[in-house]
């Protein structure tokens, strides 16, 4: 059995107690307006151009089976609709200017990697977080994976939008210490505008989550314009569930916007920012 992954981060300090390993795997179902991750969103693997870190070492060019890479007067020109995503130049560029976002793995060959930092999950309460993108769209996978973690006596978490078939989270719910569910709206027209999906079934997760008696973190990114009457509206059903251990306001930040360019992407990134007041003033009403 094998999945995409887009990266792994050790030593994350936000997707759970204590310090984690995170690992993001590519896909999406939804297309939230404020995606900090937007090279978790397709479940190919994506080759990035980082321009700016381009030193015109022309490797690229050498080693291309597709002829995607080319220079004209000194200038690097990347010709996306060619590459097939193979890697080879990521492999030898100088300024580390292309990065490929999809890396096939096994469990077997990704265990070894997430239990390098055991003895720091140990000594303070950590583990390993499977993210996104939506980790649940390789639910299968997740399942196996989480199930060799908890066999090495390691905390699981899994980071999900709930917009995933019910069969989904009963996969792997049976090896999950902690759900981190992010909710993004109550109002289900604004949920649509936002991530261009409704809401419905995302709830109804949540609500079967809950029933199961497990632990959930809920996280509500907070983007004025967009959703910023959303959260007060959330409160109600959040203090309805039974095995809520916290909720966290995510102040939206715009820093992903490089990530679009560089992967060709529309940057659909919105332009206000919450202030330190708002964003406090909101976790307030959820301590």
């Amino acid at each position: 059995m094998k999945a995409v992954i887009a990266d792994i981060k050790p030593m994350a300090a936000h997707d759970g107690p204590g310090i984690r390993t995170t690992v993001f795997f590519k896909g999406c179902p939804l297309r939230c307006l404020w995606c900090h991750n937007p090279e978790t969103l397709s479940s190919r693997p994506q080759l990035a151009y980082y321009a700016h870190k381009c030193i015109n070492c022309m490797e690229c060019v050498a080693v291309c089976p597709q002829k995607a890479h080319t220079f004209r007067d000194g200038v690097h020109i990347f010709h996306r609709e060619r590459c097939t995503g193979c890697g080879a130049c990521q492999r030898v560029c100088l300024g580390e200017a292309l990065r490929l976002y999809g890396e096939e793995v096994t469990v077997d060959s990704l265990l070894p990697r997430l239990l390098r930092d055991k003895p720091f999950y140990d000594s303070s309460g950590g583990g390993v977080t499977l993210s996104g993108g939506e980790c649940l769209m390789q639910a299968d996978f997740c399942r196996e994976l989480l199930k060799a973690l908890k066999q090495e006596g390691i905390h699981t978490a899994v980071d999900t939008c709930g917009f995933v078939p019910r069969q989904a989270l009963e996969k792997v719910a049976e090896f999950t210490d902690l759900f981190l569910y992010d909710l993004k709206a109550f109002d289900p027209q604004v949920h649509i505008a936002c991530t261009g999906q409704d809401n419905g079934l995302i709830l109804e997760n949540l609500q079967y989550l809950d029933s199961l008696g497990k632990a959930i973190e809920i996280r509500i990114p907070y983007v004025p314009g967009h959703n910023h009457r959303q959260p007060e509206l959330l409160e109600p059903v959040i203090r309805g569930l039974s095995h809520v251990t916290h909720t966290e306001i995510l102040p939206y930040h715009n820093y992903a916007g490089s990530k679009y360019e560089a992967l060709g992407l529309k940057n659909t990134l919105p332009e206000a920012l919450p202030t330190k007041e708002q964003t406090d003033a909101l976790q307030a009403r959820f301590l």
